[in-house]
């Protein structure tokens, strides 16, 4: 092994043990080997039989030793090999047993791997394991990436400890388009938790004035704006998670589950009774008085920022660095391209900041609505994935569910949904209808040019082709956005760039 660094547990029983080869599942990828060291009953076995049935979710999953056979092969969700090299003659057999293969292909988990230790690959995870008193001390060396999977997974075990979860089954449940993933936890009685895995992330390189992305587009980089939002809609009578333990520091939030249902039916197309209680809450929520202040901590308040005019043009920019190329096999945008766009934008952003502004939850759309059916009202939609919440025109988030990213809306439902949430407003002295209109065209075709950049980024810069299947729906809300007869110039500009949109 070359480059590695260590990092010591104590495991002060056999639970301890266990959970740790529980919470590795979260931590191991596919060509991972884990070569499990120590002298007879120091835990190995232990170790890769928590492993195993915690991949498999079933604690009850048979785990034979593969004393004799050398291997034992597990089609999980990952696929598993484990070796038991302790009766291999030579280490060239290692071969015949298949594990390349194995590890091309998934996880291996390699018991005595001082048999073969010329084999396997250098950038191994070696987990030595050694008597400890009552417990164990695991030892764990491994090249620097692979070993911080695995201290962040034994950090968040730590923080469930301190917060009362020792004893809490952890589950992947999704990661998301930015770097925060999440987690189902399970507590000893039964109770069904939600983990936010946020870790701070170093700043991205400079996009504007020295500023990186993040920064510049008001996109939140710790757990307080999660906390004072939430804490926020659950004061106004909207249902957000309830927040019970936090570490700001570290990154990590634990939350109440809010449900597992959505707003999809089974074949992922919308339920409109779901959606129109979705708009319900978006004119609950602007009816209301207008908070930018919100108190989190007794040292730190909140300041909800402004969605204002750079950060607009910043994420319509999406479009021209990365879908522009990425549609002409390469070629960037001309600067005269350039050019004009960023001026048809300053006049739509200018029109836009004169309508009504409120709160702004931000992709409020499928992926962060739940379904509750067993509540009432306002209360039967769960709100989620709001950190970055801003002060801006109301209606981008109502684009945001009409015009939904990650589902496709058939024109007829868009229209019906629109005209609810118009009449629900309508009943409010002073709300301009037209205007809304106009800054509804506008922020859809914001939204709508930065996502069709967002969906070739993820793809280009962070290897998250998935994103891409997202492309026709969002070209297609794009030209249903400039129909608006206040975007006929950005139209043009569109049709000139040779940008075509998919009718779906």
């Amino acid at each position: 092994m070359t480059e590695t660094t260590e990092f010591v547990l104590t495991l002060g029983d056999e639970a301890e043990t266990i959970r740790l080869g529980q919470d590795l599942v979260l931590a191991l990828k596919v060509g991972d080997c884990v070569a499990l060291s120590g002298d007879l009953g120091a835990g190995k076995s232990t170790l890769a039989r928590a492993f195993l049935r915690a991949l498999a979710d079933d604690p009850e999953l048979e785990v034979p030793s593969p004393t004799f056979t050398l291997v034992q092969l597990y089609d999980l969700t990952i696929p598993v090999a484990h070796f038991d090299l302790y009766r291999l003659a030579d280490a060239s057999e290692l071969d015949e047993l298949g594990f390349d293969e194995a590890l091309a292909n998934g996880i291996c988990l390699v018991e005595w791997p001082e048999v073969a230790e010329d084999a396997l690959p250098v950038d191994q995870i070696r987990i030595t394991l050694t008597h400890d008193g009552d417990g164990r001390r695991a030892s764990i060396m491994a090249p620097a990436d692979k070993l911080a999977r695995i201290e962040r997974v034994v950090a968040i075990r730590s923080f469930l400890t301190q917060h009362g979860y020792a004893g809490a089954w952890r589950h992947y449940l999704t990661g998301d388009a930015s770097f925060r993933a999440y987690e189902t936890i399970t507590t000893v009685d039964g109770q069904r938790l939600v983990l936010m895995d946020w870790p701070r992330r170093p700043d991205g390189p400079p996009v504007l004035d020295g500023k990186p992305y993040p920064k510049v587009a008001h996109l939140a980089e710790d757990g307080y704006p999660f906390v004072a939002i939430a804490q926020h809609l659950r004061t106004i009578g909207l249902a957000a998670p309830e927040v019970l333990a936090v570490d700001y520091d570290a990154g990590i939030m634990l939350l109440e589950d809010l449900g597992q249902a959505g707003v999809l039916d089974t074949d992922g197309r919308p339920i409109p009774d779901r959606y129109t209680a979705s708009v319900e809450c978006l004119a609950h929520l602007h009816a209301t008085p207008v908070v930018r202040r919100i108190p989190v901590t007794p040292e730190h308040v909140h300041e909800v920022p402004d969605f204002d005019p750079v950060a607009m043009k910043i994420e319509t920019r999406l479009l021209l660095d990365w879908y522009l190329p990425w549609l002409r096999d390469g070629e960037p945008a001309t600067e005269a391209e350039r050019e004009s766009y960023s001026r048809i934008w300053d006049g739509l952003i200018e029109t836009a900041q004169s309508a009504e502004t409120h709160l702004l939850l931000r992709d409020y759309h499928s992926p962060n609505l739940i379904w509750r059916d067993d509540r009432q009202g306002l209360q039967r939609v769960g709100l989620i994935d709001f950190q970055d919440a801003m002060i801006g025109p109301t209606a981008y988030d109502v684009a945001s569910l009409v015009m939904d990213a990650r589902v496709t809306i058939p024109d007829e439902l868009q229209g019906e949904l629109l005209a609810h949430y118009l009449r629900l407003r309508g009943q409010q002295a002073g709300f301009d209808a037209d205007g809304f209109r106009t800054a509804f065209a506008i922020m859809a075709a914001q939204r709508n040019c930065k996502l069709a950049g967002l969906w070739v980024r993820l793809l280009k810069r962070d290897g998250k082709p998935g994103y891409l299947k997202h492309m026709p729906r969002t070209l297609h809300y794009l030209d249903s956005a400039l129909s608006h007869p206040a975007l006929a110039e950005l139209q043009a500009w569109c049709l000139a760039a040779g940008m075509t949109f998919s009718k779906e």
